[in-house]
């Protein structure tokens, strides 16, 4: 690590406290809306999603702590990035709080195959997640471009331009349905537009501040979607 970056213990114990801390406040989240322990889509779900995500931070603090260091990053430097943050940030507040009170209160009823089904499309786009950081060791949370930064081209990065956004949509449209409610999937769905101002702006910071991206960009020509855009 660079003399800016923490030191691997403090790497650590911050990843640490995140993985705890989140772990804490999504079991709270759903538990309480849904005012029951009962809740075996809840249980099923924080099982897919906290152990994979541990087995990648214990991996990326052992192979790559200079991309766990970025993965730890939340201040944005682009005033626009910062709006499209907050109102993701209560996208997925809703998207978390939603499924417990569908179950509380009974709203709407997924068939079993149907969570079933969510949870693996969730796995899939873990996987496509881990790919994406496979491939690039500079893909930060935030949206920056630093000194030596390369344009990564191969992998996931041949066929878009912005793998980690398709990962994204599919982990968090699958999330309501893995939790057993449909009405929680509408504030899933604002997401992707949110990303697509996300993606717009992104290419505007890469465009004119990677060295390669604008001969890249005419290579592979679709940002999220083959075919479409």
């Amino acid at each position: 690590m660079s003399s800016g970056q923490p030191s691997r213990s403090r790497l650590a114990i911050t990843a640490l406290v995140r993985l705890v801390a989140a772990f804490v406040i999504l079991l709270g989240f759903f538990l309480l809306s849904a005012g029951t322990v009962a809740y075996w889509e809840a249980w099923a779900y924080m099982t897919v999603l906290f152990v994979p995500m541990t087995l990648v931070l214990v991996y990326l603090f052992w192979k790559d702590p200079g991309l766990l260091e970025r993965r730890m990053r939340t201040r944005e430097r682009e005033a626009e990035q910062g709006l499209v943050v907050k109102l993701g940030s209560l996208c997925y507040l809703l998207i978390f709080l939603l499924p417990g009170f569908d179950r509380r209160f009974g709203w709407s009823e997924v068939p079993v195959v149907a969570v079933v089904v969510a949870d693996i499309l969730f796995l899939l786009g873990y996987g496509l997640f881990v790919l994406v950081l496979r491939e690039n060791s500079y893909a930060s949370r935030v949206v920056e471009v630093e000194e030596g930064q390369r344009v990564i081209t191969t992998g996931p990065y041949a066929i878009v331009r912005h793998p980690m956004y398709v990962a994204v949509i599919v982990i968090f449209v699958a999330t309501p349905v893995a939790l057993g409610s449909w009405w929680a999937v509408l504030p899933a769905l604002p997401l992707i537009a949110l990303l697509v101002a996300r993606i717009r702006n992104e290419e505007k910071v890469l465009l004119r501040e990677l060295e390669g991206y604008s001969e890249y960009s005419q290579v592979t020509k679709y940002r999220l979607i083959p075919g479409a855009w």
